[in-house]
């Protein structure tokens, strides 16, 4: 069956529907990863947004349960320019297509990727609709993309209520704002107790059960959205509580001390970006998915000091808060399936709590 994707600015591309033949209205953004297409679609950083995938062939390796970061893929849409037909490896248990239609999720492949891609560069994210309509009107459709919005999707993938892994070691208290499973991992195999919150519990609550440490999580949509959450993080932050920060949680942090953010043209959502250390000059590669970043320009000293920032374009990729035992960085070093590059920043967040 054909598809279509319609951007707002009135570009058409025609392929050829895969997974669930409805029709929706998303942002479209790009992700250049060459691998770990399960671990992107199962991110819920991805809410409210469609995804283009550069590179061109996807799910030779099928589907892999083992790999995902939640519970069910996330994406309004899902984009592609070569889909596998048929995925060889001793682990798949699934197709794309299948797991697609199981979650009610529509997709495109067979498109110019590289063009959709080039477009979104040099115009910006851009929202765009999934559609099997053939008789469809332009005319009537790009009013409703340029209407839409993400809204409010951190509420929309969080979880219902609070859980523990257990450990032996350190107590640190997980903020899901749309955590990948990985981050409550990585410190699980640290030894660390991990308690995951719900995004919206009050910070007393979690300063009440006298955690070692808070995990600010990863998450979708415009951190400015989050008022209500970035009230209990400023609670957080004037506690004495050691914090280490993922991405969304490290623009929320940044607001909640006074600081901006703002939206880039596209982002950066991919597994190779290069990240430079200011401390020691070291760069990593580094998995990132992202839309807002945190401004420096009039970044106040007595507040927060850049500790990162992004090799390729300056922005900023981390801050150390002045006077406070708290990092924040905008990249992900407990990304799978990797690179992994950045995973001791969970080791230094161990030894701030007082662990070895």
């Amino acid at each position: 069956m054909k598809a279509f994707l319609i951007l707002e600015d009135g570009h058409v591309f025609t392929g050829t529907s895969i997974g669930s033949k409805k029709e929706v209205i998303s942002e479209i953004v790009f992700n250049t990863s060459m691998t770990g297409y399960l671990e992107v679609l199962t991110d819920p950083s991805y809410a409210g947004q469609a995804v283009c995938m550069t590179y061109p062939l996807i799910g030779n390796y099928g589907i892999c349960y083992d790999d995902q970061e939640s519970l069910r893929p996330w994406p309004d849409a899902y984009i592609v320019r070569e889909l596998s037909r048929i995925p060889s490896n001793f682990r798949c248990r699934d197709t794309i297509q299948n797991f697609l239609r199981r979650f009610d999720i529509p997709g495109i492949a067979g498109i110019d990727t590289r063009a959709l891609t080039r477009i979104l560069r040099e115009k910006g994210t851009m929202n765009g609709m999934v559609t099997t309509r053939e008789n469809y009107n332009l005319d009537e459709i790009i009013p409703q993309l340029k209407a839409y919005t993400t809204g409010k999707v951190v509420e929309k993938v969080t979880c219902s209520e609070k859980y523990t892994l257990k450990g032996e070691g350190l107590k640190v208290a997980l903020m899901d704002f749309g955590a990948k499973r990985n981050i409550a991992q990585s410190l699980n195999r640290r030894g660390c107790e991990v308690t995951i919150y719900p995004a919206l519990t009050a910070a007393k609550e979690i300063l009440a059960a006298k955690p070692d440490g808070i995990m600010l999580s990863n998450g979708p949509g415009d951190p400015k959205d989050c008022e209500s959450i970035i009230k209990e993080v400023r609670t957080l932050y004037d506690s004495d509580v050691p914090i280490f920060a993922i991405c969304l949680g490290h623009q929320l942090m940044a607001l909640a001390a006074g600081l901006n953010t703002h939206k880039m043209k596209y982002g950066h959502r991919g597994g190779n970006h290069p990240v430079k250390d200011l401390d020691t000059g070291s760069v990593y590669i580094s998995s990132q998915n992202h839309g807002y970043v945190v401004d420096t320009n009039d970044l106040d000293p007595e507040i927060a000091v850049p500790s990162f920032i992004n090799v390729n374009d300056g922005t900023n990729e981390g801050l150390k808060y002045v006077n406070k035992n708290i990092f924040t960085v905008q990249f992900h070093p407990e990304a799978c399936p990797g690179p992994q590059d950045s995973g001791h920043l969970f080791d230094k967040f161990i030894e701030m709590m007082g662990g070895n």
